[in-house]
């Protein structure tokens, strides 16, 4: 599907962590958006003194939700795509342009495995609630590597999204953990090495930084051949991945 350009209106601010915050944009011109789950949006930013630059998010919210969607982003300090979101509050108009990407489902018959780092949460979330307000019959795990607790969000909704759909199941990975913490302890590449046994049947698809990515891919790939799809997420002024 061709992007467009959209007028919209903040409509939510919430802060979800010390350094990450969910955004609600309410759609004004034109009043929907149609987009496959785990594809992004894109604004167009000219800083002071600089040029043009185009910052790319990811639509944490479902399709479903055509009149609106949700993103989820990190402070990062100097970043002009981050900045310029943190500054946004309700009732503030903003453009983008969208929606784009070719991370999204393809057949909905297999297996799926979601691995994500940090926001890379956020396409997969909008691709989660997507299979699960589907009637998805196959068996969806989603591995979220994060540092520590004060790092957690969204593990209330995913725990309940798992409760009312029993084929999803749902792991936080804490590579720094606090004393006391009850899940895994160590990078998400690790859960991903111990847990996933078969590729049989699976597609996998992996959101995050670029080491994550570059990681699983060779572990999944040692496992067996199945497809592997990848988004690499990473906020400004990030280096670009090196592979």
């Amino acid at each position: 599907m061709p992007f467009q350009s959209f007028q919209a209106v903040v409509d939510r601010v919430q802060d979800l962590t010390h350094d990450v915050r969910e955004l609600g944009l309410r759609l004004r011109e034109p009043k929907d958006i149609r987009f496959k789950a785990g594809q992004f949006i894109s604004f167009n930013l000219t800083p002071p003194g600089e040029r043009l630059v185009i910052r790319p998010y990811s639509i944490a919210s479902p399709p479903d939700e055509s009149n609106r969607i949700t993103l989820v982003f990190n402070r990062v300090p100097g970043g002009c795509g981050s900045t310029y979101l943190f500054s946004l509050k309700e009732g503030d108009p903003v453009s983008f342009e969208g929606p784009q990407g070719s991370f999204y489902f393809r057949e909905r018959t297999r297996n799926v495995l979601f691995v994500a780092t940090g926001t890379g949460i956020a396409p997969i979330r909008s691709m989660l609630l997507d299979l699960m307000n589907h009637g998805y019959a196959g068996a969806a795990r989603l591995y979220w590597g994060l540092r520590s607790q004060r790092d957690v969000y969204y593990q209330q909704e995913f725990d309940a999204l798992a409760v009312r759909s029993p084929n999803l199941s749902f792991a936080i990975a804490l590579s720094r953990p606090d004393v006391g913490w009850p899940g895994y302890a160590g990078r998400v590449t690790g859960m991903v090495e111990e847990q996933v046994t078969s590729v049989k049947n699976l597609d996998v698809f992996l959101c995050g930084n670029h080491a994550m990515i570059r990681d699983v891919t060779q572990i999944i790939r040692d496992k067996g051949l199945c497809p592997i799809y990848r988004e690499i997420y990473y906020d400004d002024p990030s280096p670009a991945p090196d592979y």
